[in-house]
């Protein structure tokens, strides 16, 4: 299985959320966790961050 990784430009971008948002949500449990790239780098597997999209859009179509 080939996973694609996202780094936090891209997140951003997706999102439309900020930096310290993403990690806020991280801490809370709301958002996927990143992935160590190795040293400092990080990112987050796309489908991770798709299925929370996909789950955003559900749930606010829901209320």
């Amino acid at each position: 299985m080939t996973h694609k990784v996202l780094r936090l430009p891209e997140i951003k971008s997706r999102t439309g959320l900020s930096r310290s948002t993403i990690y806020l949500r991280i801490s809370r449990g709301e958002f996927p966790e990143s992935i160590s790239l190795g040293g400092r780098a990080v990112g987050w597997l796309e489908e991770d961050v798709n299925q929370w999209l996909e789950d955003k859009v559900k749930n606010s179509r829901c209320h």
